[in-house]
């Protein structure tokens, strides 16, 4: 009875949006096939269906999808912010289809078949939750790929219901795509005064009010996975592992605390104007309507789903994807990282540089899957573009050059080019061994990843987000107290003899899919391993460059020469400030904002700071009776 009543819906869904289309204005149709190449001019090539609980997105997509007649989810200027384009070309709405999903699924299946019911039951949670959870709401307890792939509304991936029928969320939240659907048939949303009947006759879901559509809650079950660990004879041990805790990685900082949301970043809002909700339909003008971009960090992905769209027979075209792209990457270089607190100096032989990298996220940055990592690039070159130090950079083929096995270790000082700093997490196998199999997964080697701001080890998720570095580091996320969410790096670079002038080129890069993750998971001959290794070879792998910045230090002048300035502020290896004066001077002191800290006569010979002052951040101003000689920014440890 529940069957019928569904595929009903459906029909009953396709016929309104049939009728609607066929009564709009002939050149409104015709506009929509210029607006929209892969659109049908009758309905729309989003699939309109339905399984046993769920209906999909096509059923969606005539009312909150694109409008022709420009009426609907249009902003101010025009432009169109409908949900279910802006949802299509996601990674959210393409996670069934993603190859390289399929890909690991099949590789964690092959490593250990035994578990095949357990792994493809628990990825499709999530990947394609309106598939499996249809079977589990009819008592069947185990779903498979191959019944995810004869299910459309299971391809759909993470679709409209699949957040819209979430019931509101227990107290304490659930993890593993342990999601919770509403048994009725209601569709919750962000809006009291919910416009009912359109809806309800087009789909058979009733709409409702819903705070908890604005909760950061709502995203918890599906990011924050915690799986069962197996050995490498394929034995449950009886111990779990965090492989992704980006719910709680946000509860472990001040976004959490000022309710700062996820959908506050990854749905935002368009304040300040009202906008339409229905196509084709004079309905009530809403403010604060949020667009569904979803944009996280992954380009690398998007690019190669926008290039196979048909063969991995995606809805969405490259104009789309295009869009989903452009956010992405607005997200990486704008919304993620900031370079702040640059101090350069240098003495006859080597040039120093301390910057600090801060992480503007309400997250560990990177987040979510294990493969995600961030690059620092530290260039020096002189006059004539000669490099004398490089720390990191990339062979043809992406990898990070210099870059230590089985991993790179956390550094807090580089004074090698053979050292690069790598902000990633590692995981490891029952035998402290690297792996990239999340199944056999038990401990982190290595997260370094930098932690959003308010981040404290005292947290009650602390368990869930712990730091692991394999060397204390004072700067991690302590400058200048717990919760800075940034990590100061210190580069000594030794210049050889060479004292001419220096540029300095720094630069952070993002990996979604680093080729030392995948290097395991492609030498395994499945169909689906395969499928994605044969797109994979000719798409752009590059990484994104999230973030940049220059400084040049001027040619080196010995103490002879410098009749000027008589005098050295130097930052020793161990962090102590050194003033070395060829005569009695005056110095004053201030903090970064301005109030002098102490002033006091500065005597021939040298002087140590390090035991006059707190750690923090200086300016040390110099000079005689007449001028200021130096005026040199330090920073104490």
């Amino acid at each position: 009875m529940k069957t019928s009543k569904i595929v009903l819906l459906g029909i009953v869904s396709a016929a309104f949006g049939l009728l609607y289309l066929q009564m709009r204005p002939l050149s409104v149709r015709e506009k929509a096939c210029t607006k929209k190449e892969y659109r049908s001019v009758i309905l729309d090539s989003l699939w309109q269906g339905a399984n046993e609980e769920f209906i999909s997105a096509g059923n969606c997509d005539q009312c909150h999808g694109y409008d022709p007649a420009g009426l609907a989810s249009t902003d101010g200027e025009g432009a169109d912010v409908n949900l279910v384009d802006d949802w299509s070309s996601t990674m959210m709405a393409n996670s069934a289809k993603d190859p390289f999903w399929r890909a690991k699924v099949s590789h964690e299946v092959f490593i250990n078949p035994q578990l095949q019911s357990e792994i493809e039951g628990t990825c499709t949670r999530c990947h394609a939750s309106l598939g499996r959870f249809a079977a589990l709401m009819n008592g069947q307890e185990e779903y498979s790929i191959e019944e995810m792939l004869q299910d459309s509304v299971a391809l759909d991936g993470v679709s409209c219901l699949s957040c819209h029928r979430q019931a509101p969320q227990p107290t304490v939240a659930m993890h593993t795509g342990q999601l919770i659907f509403h048994e009725e048939n209601k569709a919750f949303g962000q809006y009291f005064d919910v416009l009912v009947t359109p809806m309800a006759l087009a789909t058979g879901y009733v709409p409702e009010f819903g705070s908890h559509t604005g909760d950061s809650k709502l995203c918890a079950a599906c990011h924050s996975l915690i799986t069962p660990t197996v050995d490498l004879q394929g034995n449950l041990t009886g111990e779990q592992f965090v492989e992704q805790a980006t719910w709680h990685e946000w509860l472990n900082s001040e976004y959490s605390v000022n309710n700062v949301t996820c959908q506050d970043c990854h749905l935002p809002k368009i304040e300040g104007q009202n906008i339409r909700l229905a196509a084709g339909m004079d309905t009530p003008m809403r403010p604060d309507f949020r667009k569904h971009t979803m944009a996280g960090g992954n380009t690398t992905m998007l690019k190669l789903m926008r290039d196979n769209h048909d063969a991995l027979g995606i809805y969405a075209g490259p104009a789309q994807f295009n869009e989903t792209i452009s956010a992405t990457m607005d997200n990486l270089q704008n919304k993620s990282l900031e370079i702040t607190d640059v101090v350069g100096w240098r003495t006859e032989d080597t040039a120093y540089f301390d910057m600090t990298l801060k992480n503007i996220t309400g997250h560990k940055l990177p987040s979510g899957y294990p493969a995600r990592r961030m690059t620092v690039v530290v260039v020096a070159t002189d006059d004539q573009g000669n490099e004398i130090f490089r720390s990191g950079g990339f062979d043809e083929n992406f990898y990070v050059l210099n870059e230590d096995a089985p991993f790179e270790p956390h550094h807090q000082i580089i004074t090698d080019e053979e050292d690069v700093q790598i902000y990633e997490m590692v995981m490891g196998d029952v035998e402290n061994n690297r792996t990239t199999v999340l199944t056999r997964a038990k401990t982190h080697l290595k997260d370094n990843r930098l932690v959003p701001k308010g981040f404290t080890t005292s947290s009650g998720v602390y368990d869930t987000t712990e730091i692991v570095l394999n060397i204390p580091d004072p700067d991690f996320n302590l400058l200048p107290n717990e919760g800075s969410g940034a990590d100061r790096i210190l580069y000594h670079i030794p210049t050889n003899g060479y004292q001419g002038p220096i540029e300095l080129s720094v630069e952070v890069y993002y990996q979604s899919l680093p080729p030392i993750f995948l290097e395991d998971i492609l030498q395994i001959d499945t169909e689906e391993i395969n499928h994605f290794a044969s797109m994979f070879e000719n798409a752009d792998k590059s990484p994104v460059l999230m973030k940049s910045y220059q400084l040049s230090y001027d040619s080196w002048i010995g103490m002879e020469e410098a009749e000027l300035s008589p005098v050295r502020i130097i930052q020793t290896l161990q962090g102590k400030i050194e003033i070395i004066s060829e005569k009695s001077l005056e110095m004053e002191i201030y903090s970064i904002d301005g109030k002098r800290i102490k002033s006091s006569k500065l005597n021939t010979g040298k002087t140590t700071l390090d035991d006059q002052l707190a750690a923090g951040t200086y300016l040390i101003v110099i000079s005689d009776r007449s001028k200021k000689i130096s005026v040199e920014k330090v920073i104490i440890r």
